[in-house]
């Protein structure tokens, strides 16, 4: 996570709120937050309102007190004990009436939600813009992958821009793969929180999904107790976000949605990927245009800024502190103008592979399969194959492999590397690229070569 200045404290690094006033939020919404929870879980200890709510009990008392004195609570004694402890909140009918008035306008009844303001100055503290990307940690994030250093020094620069990737190359090139292995350079430990509270209206935020867990712990910056209890409504130590979106991807999803069923806020997964990287996959096979998507994505990328509207017709500005990841089969010429292209702060083609860099792949892929590498069925599937203008792409090994895998399994034999093989997952896997009958067209002088070289090599004199 970035560095936090000294003389700036974090709103998720702030103590904990200890008055009503504290927390940012009015009042009135807090009691009505407490009897959505109590109408949807019945009695409830004070502790344990507490703990859903991610609020002190200093906080709760007062709106508890409150709706006691409105009549729309009431307290049970369910233990035995004589103490507080036994004591539960329950609402009354009146109370009951409220709160349903409450979730027909919003139904989230979860961990009382943070202000607009201070997630905003969250974000800018941990901001994906001061992530530092080196050499050696390109090296470290990309071991044992095989990528044209080219690319992988396009990327690492790319990152430290802080602007949008476009990332361009024939399909099964490996660009979505690449893509999604940025992630393992976007170092350090975020706070999100549970949930936005704008204009009165709540967001559900927190994804379990795209919030995982970073399993470090971000030290509290300077002019903090260690010890004082952290704000509970942020959840910390939640690794960078990812999103990935691919051709499913539409206008719609990228604004506020409001569903009139649930009552409940669905935000887009840009906003969610704050502080990290949001990637749209095969970009111009969306069902909307590439020009109304890309045009969508103009202002944010230049401002750092986006704009989201209520259901209530309230719009209201978010932060945009996100990498935006284009991975497309096209030229970025062909899906854009230049108004938008030179928003891009690079534009990266991925290109097919050497043929060092495909036997690298090709021996990996033969040792994730458990099929042993043979040299001249490999020198015979690029003469007798690639060779016919098929390019050597990343994706090749791995399925063509898989296929004679599948052929050695229905055969119930160990797979093999041979001409008779390659040439079966081959035809498979090309289809309408490949004649049928391929093997009684190949040149038998060929294949009677590689039968011979595999014999000598199986069994040396």
């Amino acid at each position: 996570m970035a560095a936090v200045s000294e003389t700036m404290i974090a709103p998720a690094d702030a103590r904990a709120p200890r008055t009503v006033e504290d927390t940012g939020l009015p009042f009135l919404f807090l009691v009505e937050l407490v009897a959505k929870v109590l109408h949807q879980r019945g009695q409830l200890r004070l502790p344990e309102l507490a703990s859903h709510l991610k609020l002190g009990v200093g906080v709760i008392d007062p709106l508890i007190t409150f709706l006691r004195a409105e009549k729309l609570c009431e307290v049970a004694r369910v233990g035995s004990s004589g103490t507080d402890a036994d004591l539960c909140y329950q609402l009354t009918d009146a109370g009951r009436t409220r709160a349903a008035t409450a979730l027909a306008r919003n139904a989230y009844a979860g961990p009382a939600p943070v202000t607009l303001a201070a997630y905003t100055a969250q974000v800018a503290a941990q901001s994906v813009g001061n992530v530092h990307v080196t050499r050696a940690a390109m090296a470290d994030a990309f071991s044992g992958i095989v990528v044209n250093p080219q690319v992988l020094a396009q990327l690492g620069a790319g990152m430290n821009s802080g602007r949008a990737l476009f990332m361009y190359g024939m399909a099964g090139s490996g660009k979505t793969y690449l893509a999604e292995r940025l992630r393992d350079l976007l170092t350090g430990a975020i706070a999100v929180p549970y949930a936005l509270m704008v204009d009165g209206e709540v967001i559900p935020f927190f994804d379990g999904v795209q919030h995982v867990p970073a399993g470090v712990c971000a030290l509290a910056p300077s002019g903090i107790d260690r010890g004082a209890t952290p704000d509970g409504r942020w959840v910390r130590d939640v690794r960078r976000p990812a999103a990935l979106a691919g051709g499913e991807l539409t206008l719609e999803m990228l604004d506020l949605r409001f569903d009139p069923h649930t009552r409940l806020y669905q935000a887009p997964p840009h906003l969610k990927s704050n502080n990290g990287i949001f990637i749209i996959d095969d970009l111009g096979r969306q069902r909307c245009t590439p020009e109304a998507l890309m045009n969508r994505w103009i202002v944010p990328m230049d401002r750092n800024v986006d704009y989201l509207t209520l259901h209530t017709g309230h719009t209201f500005q978010v932060p945009f502190d996100v990498i935006v990841v284009f991975s497309s089969n096209f030229v970025p010429q062909r899906l854009s103008d230049g108004a938008f292209l030179r928003r891009l702060g690079y534009k990266i083609e991925v290109p097919p592979a050497s043929r060092d860099e495909y036997e690298q792949l090709f021996r990996q892929a033969c040792a994730r399969t458990g099929v042993a590498f043979d040299a001249a069925a490999f020198d015979y599937l690029l003469r007798l194959h690639h060779e016919r203008d098929v390019p050597l792409l990343a994706c090749h090994p791995r399925d063509l492999l898989r296929q004679l895998s599948d052929l050695a399994r229905y055969e119930d034999r160990a797979p093999e590397l041979s001409s008779r093989t390659l040439d079966w997952a081959w035809d498979n896997y090309f289809a309408a690229a490949a004649p049928r009958g391929r093997a009684m067209e190949l040149d038998r002088r060929e294949r009677g070569k590689l039968e011979t070289q595999q014999c000598e090599i199986r069994e040396p004199s």
